[in-house]
């Protein structure tokens, strides 16, 4: 039975997968795009999720689990180049719904949150330092860069969110889905070895 935020839902995946645009960002437009009032109920991330894989699945099929192993390679060379700061990555392109539109959200755990600003510094790499709100709830400095992913020939989006050491603790609990809700090097390191086989 198709709800309406369900049809939400349809309509903010195709936005996320074809655009590029974030979670929240996504589901405000479609709400906007369907011409609902503001207030209208919108899906969680969970369901949005969902729709997003099921879009990949009918329309992208043949091109995103390539783009997919692309990000992630590009990803675990920025968590090699950051290793002293525990880096775990998150978001899209942990979970698999990433495509060649989708930005890369790696983790650090510091002891001193500066370290990780002072690291790419010394790496002489651009960065734009902001503050965002984290997945404890409270602000979090990000440092966005912009990095070449050779195989799509797409400059991409890499965003380090910088937690205090003691956040990893809470950080590696199973999310609604039972799933680890993001990886270390290691685990990085076997997804693009098992898609580097296939």
């Amino acid at each position: 039975m198709t709800t309406l935020k369900s049809e939400i839902a349809a309509t903010a995946a195709a936005l996320v997968v074809e655009e590029g645009l974030e979670y929240g960002p996504a589901k405000r437009r479609a709400v906007k795009q369907m011409g609902l009032p503001a207030r209208a109920e919108l899906p969680d991330n969970a369901e949005l999720e969902d729709a997003v894989i099921e879009y990949i699945s009918v329309f992208c099929a043949d091109t995103q689990p390539t783009e997919l192993a692309a990000l992630r390679a590009l990803a675990l060379v920025w968590m090699q180049r950051m290793v002293n700061f525990r880096p775990h990555l998150a978001g899209a392109v942990w979970h698999g719904t990433a495509t060649r539109l989708s930005d890369i959200y790696i983790q650090l755990f510091c002891d001193d949150p500066k370290s990780a600003e002072i690291a790419l510094i010394e790496h002489n790499v651009d960065y734009e330092p902001r503050t965002v709100t984290g997945f404890t709830g409270g602000k979090v400095e990000a440092l966005s860069l912009s990095g070449l992913c050779k195989p799509l020939n797409e400059n991409i989006g890499v965003h380090f969110m910088v937690y205090d050491h003691d956040d990893l603790r809470g950080a590696l609990k199973p999310d609604a889905k039972g799933r680890k809700p993001r990886g270390d090097v290691a685990a990085v390191e076997k997804l693009v070895v098992k898609e580097a086989k296939v």
